[in-house]
C-alpha cells in the first residue's frame, strides 16, 4: 500500500524518531527527506524517479519500487 507525505510523517512523529536521525542511520541526506516529505502532494517538485530520491520514497513507502543501492555510502 502506498502511503501520503502526512501518513509517513505521522508515522514518524508517532514512533518519536526524527527525519534527521532516519537518514543518518540510512546514508541519505537529511535535507533530502525534509524536501521529499514537505513537499506537495499533488504537484511534487521532486518527483522521485531515480537515484536516492527513489530510494528514499521506496523505503518510506510513498511508491512502489526496487531500492538501486545495496550498501550505504558511509559505510567503510
Amino acid at each position: 500500500m502506498v502511503k501520503t507525505r502526512q501518513q509517513v510523517r505521522d508515522e514518524f512523529a508517532r514512533q518519536g524518531i526524527s527525519y534527521s536521525s532516519w537518514a543518518i542511520k540510512r546514508g541519505y541526506s537529511p535535507n533530502l527527506i525534509y524536501l521529499i516529505l514537505n513537499d506537495d502532494e499533488e504537484n511534487p517538485a521532486r518527483k522521485c524517479l531515480r537515484g536516492d530520491s527513489h530510494n528514499i520514497a521506496v523505503e518510506l513507502g510513498l511508491k512502489v519500487g526496487v531500492i538501486s543501492r545495496t550498501e550505504l555510502r558511509n559505510a567503510a
